[in-house]
């Protein structure tokens, strides 16, 4: 789920009506893709984390956490009861005949690509591991970056955004997926689990005060704080001692980057991952290791890590006010910075101060986690869920629709098209372009989505495919006292936190004292926001882009209250299935077509068209320019796992030893598109001050499209590699 901004081409097609592409890309594209001719590939791997209680045959789960450089990072999470395959299935690791405790499994793998969806995810585990892995103890869940790879939702409004469903990227980010488990499956051992709870100071703030402000004072006051500050990490170790992982969840957005970036990398919950693997896995290089760290979402949706908060980019004057308007220019002068120079300084002391804090509480934790697993899931149809208010009146939730501030954008990141925050009456001029182009919206859908005015009524909506998910999953997963709930959406602060209290005073109620319940955001099913009803009076970004209506809070509340008493309760069984979700065929080919590659004429894939300096200092940046091809190409063809190296000369053993690679938070990869299919690849290397002096070179790995007449596309591999360089230290 990545944002962009918009070109004049798309500006033009909106104002002219030309075609729907236009109009919808321009509405709806502020969340979904990075745009542009640049891409990145920081920082790598699907993170998987896998605890099973003895004996593993009989039971089993699973946790997965991907932050990778480029994509959705994913979490999953199993427990299961005993099965018999009726496939071939992977043998389970080998007994501990007197071992009663957890068995552990990490895993990583690079699901890098042009998160997956979980039915084709749950296929390929069920075709390998039988029923092992199911959908109530497998869960998704995003980190999760505005700077990635997009394309593989299957609802149209997502697939709009992305320019088109790419299958290159659904299908290499489901093989990571199944990767990392496989890698934590197979290394499963005997373990222990520690759980530590603490603050995180300095990192974020509310980009929607006002709507907070919504919610009852009596209730604001039993809170020190406009945003959850408590970061709470699991401790994963094996039977020595020896470290095996860590997972923790913590609310912040991942927008140190900004919607002006276009290079693909996995934000400040990136790099505090990337930090604490290099810790702990010395003499490796990133996203390779042993160790896994997995920085996981939590009740984020108005958090914001630009800490200086909003301001007018034309005066430097405080824009922090309802609309998140300025004087001159309006809503698009209005933004949030963070604390660095660059959005790439913020990114670092944000993600800095979150592993900082992680590393803290994984060397303190002392409480171990104990206990049985259980897992309870069920598939809801959101636009129908009567809410019980009290014990007299019910609601209903609504079919989904996103309102006029949902194109506004926020402070981290403003729509384009000057929409304000905080509407809550249409505009006749673009309710015009939409009526004309998608139809008018229902007046039941407008009467139950009120205060909202609805600028896309996707749930009316069914072609090519439905706009929004209908069908939506809820999750609850319990280890010993620690209960994770599978959110699918983004929760505000508050929302989280009335989730978090409901759910632990269920599972009180029938015996289960003391729980922690940690929120895990954006699980199996992406659903935009969740507001409390308070908030969603106010209809800042967050409530706009509430799609189930003013009462979706209070059903998930519900909702996942009823999976805790069903734990509690030992009546899973009982649980309906609830209806599946469609899985569709024949998604919208991409609108960007692929187009064979071609080096100048002289000149072959991979010649250095420009080489680095022959000398640098530490603190400079090593720049080398290579003949290129789209790097897309490379998704589909794992000829090569990285876009670059940086290595250096050996002279005892007379050999390039990598000391860097695409990963390495000092590389940085970009792609120059020209015409007729032509194109240069820049690679960077800013040489850190622990560079050490000696001779080094860069090397470029790609992949073009060739096609001859009348016959098939092919991808080809080559590489190219720069002249050698010095770096000196002074």
């Amino acid at each position: 789920m990545a944002k962009r901004t918009f070109s004049n081409l798309e500006t033009f097609l909106i104002f002219l009506l030309v075609m729907m592409t236009g109009i919808t890309v321009a509405l709806l594209s502020l969340l979904f893709i990075t745009s542009g001719t640049i891409e990145n590939h920081k920082d790598s791997g699907g993170h998987l984390f896998s605890t099973t209680p003895n004996p593993p045959a009989t039971q089993g789960s699973t946790v997965t956490q991907s932050s990778t450089a480029t994509q959705r990072s994913t979490a999953t999470q199993s427990s299961t009861a005993t099965q018999t395959s009726p496939v071939t299935s992977t043998p389970e690791p080998p007994l501990f005949q007197n071992f009663s405790g957890y068995y552990i499994g990490v895993g990583r793998a690079d699901c890098t690509g042009q998160v997956a969806d979980i039915n084709l995810v749950l296929n390929r585990l069920q075709s390998k591991y039988g029923s092992l892995y199911r959908r109530d103890n497998v869960i998704l869940s995003g980190t999760h970056t505005h700077s990635g790879p997009a394309g593989y939702f299957q609802y149209t409004v997502f697939v709009i955004a992305s320019e088109g469903f790419s299958n290159r990227t659904f299908q290499h980010m489901v093989t990571g997926i199944l990767k990392s488990i496989d890698i934590a499956h197979t290394n499963m051992k005997p373990g222990k689990i520690f759980i530590n709870k603490g603050n995180v100071d300095g990192v974020q703030i509310n980009r929607s005060p006002y709507s907070y402000l919504q919610n009852p004072q009596s209730e604001r006051a039993r809170y020190s704080s406009n945003t959850d500050k408590e970061m709470v990490v699991l401790k994963m170790v094996d039977l020595n001692g020896d470290d095996l992982g860590l997972i923790s969840w913590f609310a912040i957005h991942p927008v140190s980057m900004n919607n002006s970036n276009h290079l693909v990398n996995s934000d400040n919950v990136g790099y505090a991952s990337y930090l604490l693997e290099q810790e702990k896995n010395k003499g490796y290089l990133p996203g390779q290791g042993p160790f896994v760290a997995a920085f996981a979402s939590s009740n984020l949706g108005d958090v914001s890590p630009n800490i200086l908060g909003p301001r007018c980019i034309n005066t430097g004057e405080s824009c922090d006010n309802a609309n998140s308007t300025c004087p001159i220019g309006g809503s698009n002068m209005c933004i949030a910075k963070g604390p660095g120079q660059d959005m790439f300084d913020s990114t670092q002391i944000i993600g800095r101060a979150m592993y900082q804090r992680a590393k803290e509480l994984y060397a303190s934790a002392s409480q171990e986690v104990t206990g049985p697993l259980a897992s309870a899931h069920q598939w809801v149809d959101m636009t129908n869920v009567t809410v019980w208010l009290n014990s007299t009146h019910t609601a209903k939730t609504c079919k989904p629709a996103l309102g006029y501030s949902f194109a506004a954008g926020t402070i981290d990141g403003v729509g384009g098209l000057n929409f304000t925050q905080g509407k809550t009456e249409g505009d006749p001029f673009w309710d015009t372009i939409r009526d004309q182009i998608l139809g008018k919206p229902s007046e039941e859908i407008k009467e139950c989505h009120k205060p909202k005015p609805i600028l896309l009524h996707t749930g009316e909506l069914s072609k090519p495919h439905p706009w929004h998910p209908d069908i939506v999953d809820v999750q609850i997963i319990t280890l010993g006292s620690l209960a994770i709930t599978a959110i699918p959406g983004e929760f505000t602060t508050m929302s989280g936190r009335r989730l978090r209290e409901a759910v632990q005073a269920e599972f009180a109620s029938h015996g289960m004292q003391n729980m922690t319940v940690v929120i895990s955001g954006l699980c199996n099913v992406y659903t935009h926001y969740i507001t409390t009803y308070e908030e969603y009076q106010a209809q800042r970004y967050e409530a706009a882009s509430t799609i189930y209506g003013p009462h979706t809070l209070s059903a998930y509340i519900q909702l996942f209250r009823n999976l805790a008493k069903a734990i509690a309760t030992d009546t899973v069984a009982n649980l309906s299935r609830g209806p599946e979700p469609p899985f569709f065929q024949q998604l919208m080919v991409p609108l960007i077509p692929n187009i064979v590659d071609r080096a100048p004429i002289g000149r072959t894939f991979g010649d250095v068209l420009q080489p680095a300096k022959p000398e640098y200092r530490v603190g400079e940046v090593a720049e080398v320019i290579f003949v290129g091809a789209n790097p897309k190409n490379s998704a589909q063809n794992e000829t090569h796992q990285t876009f670059l190296t940086v290595e250096k000369y050996e002279a005892t053993s007379t050999s390039w030893q990598i000391v860097c690679n695409d990963a390495s938070w000092e590389t940085r990869f970009y792609w120059h598109k020209g015409l007729l299919g032509l194109s240069n690849a820049t690679v960077e290397w800013h040489i850190p001050d622990t560079a050490q002096p000696g001779i080094y070179r860069i090397r470029y790995f790609g992949h073009n499209r060739k096609q001859d007449i009348l016959k098939p596309a092919v991808i080809l591999s080559f590489e190219g590699t720069s002249p050698a360089f010095e770096v000196v230290t002074t």
